[in-house]
């Protein structure tokens, strides 16, 4: 998947969402302990990756380091993976 990303925070909803590549049609589907997955509706790409609650799960804004590297594939990105990257514990 190439393309823009967009980093998307919601203060009021405390909702975290990062996408990757431009804006479709998608269906979103939860894989637990609020983080959602959105997939493009006919190719079935993964187009983002949201967090419900994500202040509450970091120490604070200031403390999130994003090691993002230049061509980000989510289709191999593991749940697990993932909160490694965002320092999700």
């Amino acid at each position: 998947m190439k393309g823009p990303m967009r980093v998307y925070y919601d203060k009021e909803g405390d909702f975290l969402e990062i996408s990757i590549g431009k804006p479709s049609k998608c269906i979103a589907s939860e894989l637990g302990n609020g983080i959602f997955l959105r997939k493009d509706e006919k190719s079935e790409e993964v187009k983002s990756i949201g967090i419900l609650g994500f202040k509450k799960r970091s120490k604070g804004l200031k403390d999130i380091k994003l090691d993002i590297p230049v061509e980000v594939n989510f289709q191999q990105l593991v749940l697990k993976d993932l909160c490694e990257v965002l320092e999700l514990k």
